[in-house]
């Protein structure tokens, strides 16, 4: 008898998830690990993950396995895990913010396997570089969590140089620098505000990144620079810097809308103008 209500509930739940697929459109599926305890995790994981007709979650208790079904042309696999990290579970490609991950039921704070791993490996790299100080590759985790960001904040700024020059050939080459660091950056190492503010705009980051390389028109570069700006400002506000920054602003620029900008310096030379008018705008936050 029971092997009978095992049968009919296997094919109760395999006729849903086909019913699922039905209703989403050019529907692919994938099965990835999520970590989670109880009843309540599967149900905050799968209202996370899902979107109607267009991403659906089934996420297994006791295997840990979700099944995700998703739109192909409308979503992907990463957006999925992003929002399921956002709302306080580990992947193995995303991991939770710690202050997310703390609010959660006790019952439901299960054991984070993904972020045990990558503290190991911050106190064996640590352990390295104390054998060898002068060796670059073992240098600490948190010091490489500073250096990525550092990397594309610096190539933010080549790019912003290039703009002030209206040089289109070299804004094209330093967005590429850009575009590098970005993809060159691992999240799951940078610190739980950059963690969660990264999830939320590294895609437009790399979008507007990719938009300024493939022409060498800077009024169309500059279009992409306005967002691209203020995603870069979001992410460098929960970061920490070695010198202050300024986030400069022109009423002029963005057909009389206003842009804004970030700076090492605090003069201010205009990157949506250049030589036309080099010193419009004006300070409006130093970051530190």
């Amino acid at each position: 008898m029971k092997s009978i209500s095992k049968i009919l509930l296997t094919t109760i739940i395999l006729l849903a998830f086909l019913a699922c697929k039905a209703q989403i459109k050019n529907a692919q599926s994938e099965s990835m690990k999520i970590y989670g305890n109880c009843e309540m995790c599967e149900a905050t994981i799968e209202k996370a993950g899902n979107i109607k007709k267009i991403a659906e979650v089934d996420w297994n208790e006791d295997t840990k396995i979700a099944t995700l079904t998703f739109d192909a042309k409308k979503t992907n696999v990463d957006e999925i895990l992003k929002r399921i990290a956002l709302a306080g579970y580990d992947s193995e490609t995303y991991l939770a913010p710690k202050d997310v991950y703390s609010q959660l039921p006790s019952c439901c704070q299960y054991e984070r396997n993904a972020k045990s791993l990558v503290n190991k490996e911050s106190e064996m790299t640590a352990s390295v570089s104390k054998t060898d100080k002068h060796d670059h590759a073992a240098m600490p985790i948190q010091n490489q969590e500073i250096l990525q960001l550092k990397a594309v904040f610096d190539n933010y700024f080549a790019l912003k140089d290039a703009l002030v020059k209206t040089d289109g050939g070299l804004a094209s080459t330093k967005a590429k620098s850009l575009l590098a660091a970005i993809t060159a950056v691992k999240m799951e190492k940078l610190q739980a505000d950059e963690h969660t503010v990264w999830m939320k705009v590294v895609k437009d980051l790399g979008v507007d990144a990719e938009h300024i390389v493939d022409t060498k028109d800077p009024a169309h570069q500059r279009e992409h620079f306005i967002p691209l700006s203020k995603n870069i400002y979001q992410l460098i506000k929960v970061s920490k810097q070695e010198s202050p920054v300024y986030y400069q602003f022109c009423p002029m620029a963005n057909d009389g809308k206003g842009a804004n900008w970030l700076s090492k310096e605090n003069s201010v030379k205009n990157p949506y103008y250049g030589s036309m008018m080099l010193t419009c705008g004006s300070v409006v936050e130093v970051i530190k």
